[in-house]
């Protein structure tokens, strides 16, 4: 693999290890760039601020740089790099003195959209609303999920329990979201 990397280049997540176990900044930008707004939204999920989602990647690929000779192989490149960020994001967490308040978007104005445009948004809405209401556990274990195609085999090992436990997860936050999207549907006719 000769030559200047790209961003635009196909590029196996286990050379760029490899590459920033011996230092090379440019595999770790080409990374950084890769995992940025796949890890953002996922934190955002987890930690309902804005500002703490970049200190959180920050820290997360400091790691990376830092311990990217430890990655062993035994999981996919973005397994391995989700549960740090997981891991990340709980001390974060833990830190913070404020409580969590889920940010509200600005209401669009009700004549200026179309129906169907003004009642998808407001079930986006709904939808986020219900998430955020869901416990911390269950709500990575959707947004894992469905927001990052992870299986339960590679969530158990982001979020570092079984997979049972993943599953178990998964059923309550649906149970949950089931009862109150319900809710929702209901307060929009």
């Amino acid at each position: 693999m000769g030559g200047r990397m790209g961003v635009s280049d196909e590029v196996d997540e286990n050379v760029l290890l490899q590459r920033i176990c011996g230092g090379d900044r440019l595999a770790f930008q080409v990374l950084y760039r890769a995992y940025f707004s796949r890890l953002a939204r996922f934190l955002d999920r987890m930690t309902r601020s804005v500002p703490l989602v970049e200190e959180i990647i920050n820290d997360t690929m400091m790691v990376v740089w830092q311990k990217a000779s430890t990655y062993d192989g035994s999981c996919k490149p973005s397994t391995w790099i989700f549960a740090i960020a997981y891991r990340q994001g709980l001390k974060a967490l833990r830190g913070r003195d404020e409580p969590l308040e889920p940010q509200e978007e600005l209401p669009g104005e009700a004549g200026t959209e179309p129906d169907h445009a003004l009642a998808a948004r407001q079930l986006q809405r709904g939808v986020g609303r219900a998430l955020d209401a869901l416990p911390l556990e269950q709500r990575m274990v959707v947004s894992l999920t469905y927001y990052h195609g992870m299986a339960y085999q590679e969530i158990a090992e982001t979020m570092g329990c079984p997979v049972n436990t993943v599953k178990t997860r998964m059923f309550h936050a649906k149970q949950k979201l089931k009862d109150m999207l319900s809710d929702h549907m209901e307060e929009m006719q």
